[in-house]
Parts: structure tokens; sequence; C-alpha cells
């Protein structure tokens, strides 16, 4: 006997298709609305008869370019979603559906099969609407896999048409209308045998048959490394004791172990989530040290008028009541109260620099606890404890800052390979300014300039990039 079942109406049996094709359009309108709305929710209907093959057929809405009546503005994208959502699986046949009388290159169907099934392994396509085509023209190069070929090939069908349904055309007069129309094309007189809904249903469950044969062994073996993992899995939580001190213990030690690992990641530049926003860790500390600092010792005032009397008194009062003679060098206490002078105005900058490390090492530190939010207190007491810990080392590393510079201050030795005399003081200068400060990069970066008089007021990005001697722009950071 026929009949059929819907999964929404459990236990209910149909005879009469004509219920069947009620029952579904009753269905679609109870889900997406009477005017043309869409719903991925799918309506499961199983039709049990002699005269079938065994298949399980899902069948997908055409692309839609404009939306009409309740369809959402993105209705092609929804629909892209959807029908993506069934043919990605890799354990299903891909019906590619095209019209005989449209460009098969202009085919949606064929398009999205090759997007998720590049090699053709999974994709039939089938041809219908053969009987309206134009006169004189047929599709045959397609049907013989020449136009556009495909690993599993094309099949034609031709299905009644809407003026059929409505004068209550049945299926089997419907497929020897079909076939006798394939055996006296001209065109496909000679490929009637390999045409036909009944030659598709054959070959679907052919293909089909093997398809599952094919993909079985793997879904067996993956099922059964579930199966395994899932076993492995209720053997730990048969003796759970949710409050047993040593889980508690050791589950503590991997979030603060994993804190740590993600701390060291963020410094070391390795981490699995790399920031592509912003400069952050290690990145950003790497930036103060080469950038930063190096930008704080230029932007240092320095008045060359105000030095040279600075010295000149320097000079005057190390003589005190003797005459200054200024065919002589500069006598030693008078360059190194000034040059003493100068080293302390260091300070500024490199505690400056110590900040702004201190500041990104906390911001680290926050980034990490956010793994740790599910504990609330656990997370709060890391970020105290590990800030805490870094604003003491901060208090050490500024007093061995500013140790340093103060060692530098107490002994100013003229023996120095660095230090030069005055003989050659004129002579390396030039060169020594140009090896050792010209190139050196202290900001790169885009900058916008505005109301240029040669641009009629408009705006333009240009790259700069500023060192201790020049400032250069270019077009592109290239």
């Amino acid at each position: 006997t026929e009949y059929a079942e819907f999964l929404h109406c459990k236990g209910r049996k149909f005879t009469d298709f004509d219920e069947v094709r009620q029952e579904i359009e009753v269905e679609t309108d109870r889900i997406t609305g009477v005017n043309k709305g869409i719903s991925s929710i799918p309506i499961n209907l199983r039709i049990y008869s002699p005269h079938v093959l065994s298949l399980t057929l899902i069948d997908l809405p055409g692309i839609t370019k404009v939306p009409v009546g309740d369809q959402p503005p993105d209705i092609e994208q929804q629909i892209r979603d959807m029908i993506m959502q069934f043919i990605s699986r890799e354990n299903c046949l891909i019906l590619a559906v095209t019209p005989a009388n449209t460009d098969l290159a202009n085919s949606d169907a064929l398009k999205l099969a090759k997007e998720v099934d590049p090699q053709g392994l999974r994709t039939i396509g089938v041809i219908t609407k053969l009987d309206l085509m134009d006169e004189g023209t047929d599709a045959r190069e397609i049907l013989e896999n020449k136009l556009l070929p495909l690993r599993r090939g094309y099949i034609g069908v031709v299905n009644r048409s809407q003026k059929d349904i409505d004068g209550k055309k049945d299926i089997k007069a419907a497929l020897l209308a079909e076939r006798k129309f394939f055996l006296s094309h001209p065109a496909y007189r000679h490929m009637a045998d390999r045409m036909g809904t009944p030659y598709l249903q054959k070959v679907l469950n052919q293909q089909l048959t093997n398809h599952i044969r094919d993909t079985l062994p793997a879904f067996r073996s993956k099922l059964q490394g579930q199966l395994l993992s899932i076993e492995h899995e209720v053997e730990v939580y048969k003796n759970f004791r949710p409050e047993d001190p040593t889980r508690k213990t050791k589950a503590l030690l991997q979030m603060v172990q994993q804190f740590s690992v993600d701390f060291e990641k963020r410094i070391e530049g390795s981490g699995d989530q790399v920031d592509t926003l912003e400069l952050s860790g290690g990145a950003k500390i790497n930036r103060i040290f080469h950038e930063r600092f190096p930008f704080e010792l230029v932007k240092m005032e320095f008045n060359e008028k105000e030095l040279r009397r600075e010295i000149s008194y320097a000079i005057k009062n190390i003589h005190g009541i003797r005459q200054v003679l200024p065919r002589l060098f500069t006598p030693d206490m008078a360059f190194e109260a000034i040059v003493k002078k100068q080293i302390v105005k260091l300070k500024g900058p490199c505690l400056k620099s110590v900040d702004l490390v201190m500041q990104e090492l906390i911001n680290t530190v926050k980034k990490c606890t956010k793994k740790l939010a599910t504990y609330p207190r656990l997370c709060e007491e890391t970020e105290r404890i590990v800030a805490g810990y870094i604003r003491e080392r901060e208090e050490k590393t500024k007093d061995q800052v500013l140790l340093l510079i103060d060692i530098q201050v107490s002994y100013i030795n003229t023996n120095h390979e660095d230090f030069i005399g005055f003989a050659n003081a004129q002579q390396r200068s030039s060169q020594v300014n140009k090896s050792a400060v010209g190139n050196q990069v202290i900001r790169k970066g885009w900058l916008t300039i505005n109301n240029i008089g040669i641009m009629k007021g408009g705006s333009k990005e240009y790259w700069f990039v500023l060192t201790a001697e020049s400032l250069s722009w270019y077009k592109d950071d290239e």
C-alpha cells in the first residue's frame, strides 16, 4: 500500500496524496506566513510505496535575488546560507538543477555546488524544461557532458507543466509523455535510455548507495572514536565528587598555570590569538624602548644660547679672580659641571619609559585574567597579587635607573674610546652624527595634512618618518 507520514503529524497516515500536497501548503503557511516568507525549518515527509526507490531527498529553494511580499531585504544571503548549511555536508550528493532554456554558465546551482565540491565528486547535473527550448536549439552538448563537464554527468528530465498539474495529469501519464519526448526528439533519441525521471531515480539510488559505502568506513571510525572518548569521560565522571578538595586544588593550579602561560606568550609574542587592531604586550614594550624613549630624548628642551651662557659662567666662576684666557682649553671642572647637568636631564625620559612599560604590563595582566572571569574572586585576587608584585618591581627598577644615572654623573671618564677631545671634535662630529644618530628612526606613521594651499584646501594622508636629524614623508608606507 502507498501512504505518507509527516513528522509534525505523528501517527497520522495520509493515503490521499492531494491531502499531502494540501498539508505541505498549510504547514508552509503556518511556519512562514501567507505572503512568501521563508524559513530554514524543514517539513519532514516520508512516503512508503512499492513504486519508488529508497532515497532521502532535501528540496532546497532556488536563489531569490529580489525580495517580494514579507521576504527580508537580505533574502538572497539568507537562502544562500540555508543552502550551504545542507550541501556542505560530505555525506550527501548534490543535485544541481538548471533549466535548459537558460545559460548553463549562469547557473546558481552549479556555482554553489562548485564552492563546496570543487572536484565534482558529489555533484550530479539535472537539466529541466527541455521541451520549452526555442525551436532549432537543443541541450545535446550539455547532456553529452561536453559544455561544462561534470564527473557524474548530466541527466535530462521533462516535468509536468503548471497546466498539466492544474489539469490533474497523473505521474504515470507524465512519465509516459517524458519517455515519448526523448524517443521522438532527434537530438536526444540516441541517449533516451540515459534520460528521464526513472533513470534519474535509478542513478541516484545507485550512486547514493556507492557514496554511503565509500563514506561508511570513515563514518564508522569517527563514531568509534567519539564512543571511546565518551566512555573515557564517563569513567572520569563516574567517581566524580564535586566537593573533593584535591579536585578544587588541581583546577585552581591549572588556571593559575594557564594565566602564567598566557602572560608569557603575550610578552614573548607567540600567543594563540594575535591582535591585528593595535600593539599590545611585548610588541608595545618594544616600541616604548625603540621609538618612544628616543622620541622623549629628542623632545628634551635644549637651548643652545642658554647652554653657551652657562658654559661661559661656569668657566668664569671656576677661574675666580684670575683672568680667563680664551686661548686655553675649557677647564675640566667647568666641563664636568655642564655635562653632569645635562646627564641629570635623562632622569625624566627614563622614569617616563618605566611608567609606560609598567602600565602595559598591568594591561597585559588584565587581559590574561579575562579567562578567569567565571571565578570573579580568583580573577580579582590574581590581578591584585600580580599587579602588586609588578608595582614593587617598578620601585626597584626606578631606583636602579636613578642609580645608573648617578653612577654616570659621579665620574666623567675622558679616556673612554667614545670620548673625543677638542682636536678631533670638528673632524669627527659630522661622521658620528650621520652614522650614529641620523639613521635612528624616532617615530613613523600616518599623518593627515589639512588645508594645504596647493591642494585647494583639501586634506591628504602621508606616511611620515622622523629621525634624529630629518623628517621625510611618502605617498605610502612602502
